[in-house]
């Protein structure tokens, strides 16, 4: 690497740590040359696969596009900033997973739903209410019927959880 000080070629690793989770690697490096220390950090480049749009349109994934979402449904929620984070990440983590090269987009939207419904119920349904076109006020109730049968997002955080966290946000 680099010295990012003279531009020397040779540099030294002092020190390896773990950051972010486990998902980062951070040096400590230090110049041969000129002895200046810095830092570097190291992250796996993960592609993305393609979204399928509903008009059989290709685009690449856009992180911005699906916080933008769930940022909108979740417009004056009670519902932490961590948690809108983390449920990005899960959606990340089930499209990397599934090892294919393109995804459609109604399946991004439906894991956005899921992910919804377990932060705000109110969420859920704004964001129900647009991707899945509610015509009437009979479509609202319908999906309210359904959310009045399950825990509410609070009492699913009460809950023990019998499985480990990863597979309990799934």
């Amino acid at each position: 690497m680099h010295c990012p000080f003279c531009d020397a070629e040779d540099t030294k690793v002092i020190d390896s740590r773990l950051a972010e989770d486990g998902y980062v690697v951070r040096r400590r490096r230090e110049c041969l040359s000129c002895t200046e220390r810095f830092t570097t950090y190291e992250t796996a480049q993960l592609i993305m696969p393609q979204v399928v749009k509903s008009d059989d349109r290709r685009e690449p994934f856009n992180e911005d596009k699906l916080r933008g979402g769930l940022l909108r449904a979740l417009e004056k929620r009670p519902v932490e900033l961590d948690a809108i984070e983390a449920a990005i990440e899960r959606i990340k983590k089930r499209l990397r997973s599934t090892g294919e090269r393109e995804v459609k987009s109604i399946t991004i939207g439906e894991w956005a739903m899921e992910e919804l419904r377990n932060l705000d119920h109110v969420a859920y349904v704004r964001y129900a209410s647009v991707y899945r076109s509610f015509q009437d006020v009979r479509a609202f109730r319908e999906e309210i019927e359904k959310l009045e049968k399950l825990p509410t997002p609070e009492q699913r955080k009460a809950q023990i959880s019998l499985l480990d966290d990863e597979d309990a946000a799934k």
